[in-house]
């Protein structure tokens, strides 16, 4: 994408590893609460990786589409809240935040697990450190994985709820915090949105950087 139009081609290539991530994200909060001790996500149909399952219409269809035609650098957006019933849980404190940690850990996973696919892709098809790199469908691909796992898993860890930062640290605050964060709620996608804009650019362009070091050179 850039001044010249929307490349349709790379839109599709995003999107669809969009919905990949998401999906791996969600499932993995899933699998973690059923680990954890309660299987209602399972039941639910949310334990799997099919994006039918996971799909929230402004923040996985809407938002996404609109970011990758206007040429936001870095795509995010989110899916349906897995759900649990904490009453299940083993551990009422540590248990909801390991819930909670399950989606940005599986997001950061993918991420290196691409990351490692790009430095494998990269030598075995002898792609040189240009932009023209890109036009490869196939490092486009692996490049987008990684990228898209990066700013979801950054994303997330904003701490304000739903955001699974706002999970995490929620059971480790006192009561009177707890409520503080529970008021956020109604605008936590909004405060996330204005935080991402002003304050992840900065991380993620660093990370980015490191990725595509590794990537064509093989160092961080």
């Amino acid at each position: 994408m850039g001044s010249h139009g929307v490349n349709l081609g790379e839109v599709a290539i995003q999107y669809v590893c969009l919905l990949f991530s998401l999906s791996v994200h969600e499932a993995a909060h899933a699998f973690m609460a059923d680990r954890r001790g309660d299987p209602s996500a399972r039941f639910l149909g949310r334990a799997t990786l099919n994006p039918l399952a996971h799909i929230d219409p402004i923040g996985t269809v809407i938002m996404p589409l609109l970011m990758m035609v206007t040429g936001v650098p870095f795509l995010f957006g989110w899916a349906k809240p897995v759900p649990y019933n904490p009453r299940n849980l083993r551990n009422m404190r540590k248990d909801p935040a390991l819930i909670a940690l399950a989606g940005p850990a599986a997001n950061f996973t993918m991420m290196v697990v691409f990351a490692v696919i790009m430095r494998v892709v990269v030598i075995g098809m002898d792609i040189p450190p240009t932009h023209e790199a890109l036009q490869n469908p196939v490092f486009l691909l692996v490049f987008s994985m990684a990228m898209i796992n990066m700013a979801l898993m950054a994303f997330n860890l904003i701490p304000v709820p739903p955001l699974d930062g706002g999970g995490i640290i929620a059971p480790f605050l006192s009561s009177n915090g707890q409520r503080i964060l529970e008021s956020i709620g109604p605008f936590g996608i909004i405060i996330a949105i204005i935080a991402a804009n002003h304050l992840l650019p900065g991380p993620m362009h660093a990370m980015s950087n490191a990725i595509l070091m590794f990537a064509f050179w093989g160092q961080v």
